[in-house]
């Protein structure tokens, strides 16, 4: 059987520079009935835990270290016993929130992930944060952004750690040279795709974000 998507909601907050505001993440499971990884374990491991319905979880794959795409990664893999896979870029990050925890591997640009005969191929995109990386699966005509990019636009940068001019050449270089038919498939909010976005680089270049 083919790797399939399933999508899932989950709600918590998230922390950065003194400041906590209250988010919906979207957690990404990809698989088929007997295995499947899970990008970005947001806030609440019960309900992914669930989603998986008890099939073998190969690894957690966190698109980027902000606390609101890991509070769950290290309750999820210790459950399932999958191993936590973040750049190392953003370790500062994953520190800020489990202090006492370390990812299990590292995520590199053109690393592939495999699951259920699927290859997801490593794509390091900093901008957000300077370990944001997105997951590239052709075969499933689609990319997990992350909090690269986004409907609309790409992904803040007012915060520690972020950069506009960077974001922006990592979502030129990386991201608008894929197919247009590519659904993005974020870390907030709704799907797009390739094309429907690249027409718009110049707005946000002028615009600042």
């Amino acid at each position: 059987m083919a790797a399939r998507i399933d999508h899932l909601v989950t709600s918590g907050t998230f922390s950065l520079d003194g400041g906590t505001w209250d988010v919906d993440n979207n957690v990404w499971i990809v698989g088929d009935d007997e295995e499947a990884i899970v990008i970005d374990a947001a806030h609440d491991a019960d309900a992914i835990e669930a989603a998986l319905g008890g099939r073998r979880l190969l690894a957690v794959v966190s698109t980027h270290g902000h606390d609101d795409h890991i509070d769950a990664a290290p309750e999820l893999a210790r459950r399932t016993g999958a191993p936590v896979l973040l750049h190392p870029e953003d370790l500062m990050l994953w520190k800020q929130r489990h202090p006492d925890a370390e990812p299990d591997a590292e995520l590199q640009d053109g690393a592939l992930v495999t699951v259920a005969g699927t290859m997801l191929s490593v794509l390091h995109t900093p901008g957000h944060s300077p370990g944001a990386v997105c997951l590239y699966a052709p075969d499933l005509g689609t990319v997990f952004s992350g909090d690269t990019l986004f409907q609309g636009g790409p992904g803040a940068t007012g915060r520690s750690f972020s950069d506009f001019p960077t974001i922006i050449e990592s979502i030129r270089k990386r991201l608008l040279t894929l197919p247009p038919e590519t659904v993005v498939r974020t870390g907030h909010g709704d799907s797009t795709t390739i094309g429907d976005e690249a027409p718009h680089l110049e707005e946000w270049i002028a615009r600042g974000h």
